[in-house]
């Protein structure tokens, strides 16, 4: 009996031992993912502006249409920015067939490369549905794989930025009456 109480004290502390020891060795990994890098920080810059103010104008194709008919879709981003670790907030008008949604979404967005990709599983979007996707965005395209309850597709399209009102713009001069 007292053999047996000892073998299960020594298993117990090597594995408080062990727990503490790759607890103190994720440590570096979790100040990394924590404190993005200066090319982090660029690209995640960079990625806000460009996915801010635009709106994604494209196709998409369901899995449960035998003649694969190209479906428009529209999706208008008001802004797009970093919330933390590989979290995104994107404020987001989405439209598609009969759905005109307005509503904040937070998104993972991995990196392939300079390549962002929102990459989504089973996720759950009010008054929609959920789904799974990969989407990646570049040179202002966006392409990506999409599923829903029973059916997916493809999706693709592009980035249209808003054009800039300027009180710069030529005014139309009236002729003198007199």
């Amino acid at each position: 009996m007292m053999f047996r109480q000892r073998t299960l004290h020594r298993i117990l502390i090597l594995n408080i031992v062990a727990g503490v020891f790759v607890t103190v060795l994720s440590l570096p990994l979790v100040a990394e993912e924590s404190a993005p890098s200066a090319e982090q920080q660029q690209r995640f810059a960079a990625l806000e502006k460009s996915l801010s103010g635009v709106t994604l104008v494209g196709h998409f194709t369901d899995s449960n249409d035998a003649a694969a008919t190209l479906r428009a879709e529209r999706y208008e981003l008001q802004s797009v920015r970093h919330v933390a670790a590989d979290r995104w907030m994107f404020m987001a008008r989405i439209k598609y067939g009969e759905n005109d949604v307005t509503l904040p979404l937070t998104l993972p967005i991995r990196w392939a490369g300079d390549t962002p990709i929102v990459s989504i599983d089973k996720f759950a979007i009010p008054g929609l549905g959920t789904y799974t996707a990969r989407v990646m965005f570049y040179a202002d395209h966006y392409a990506g794989f999409w599923s829903g309850a029973d059916h997916g597709g493809h999706l693709f399209g592009v980035i249209k930025r808003e054009e800039k009102k300027t009180d710069d713009a030529p005014q139309a001069t009236q002729p003198a009456t007199e």
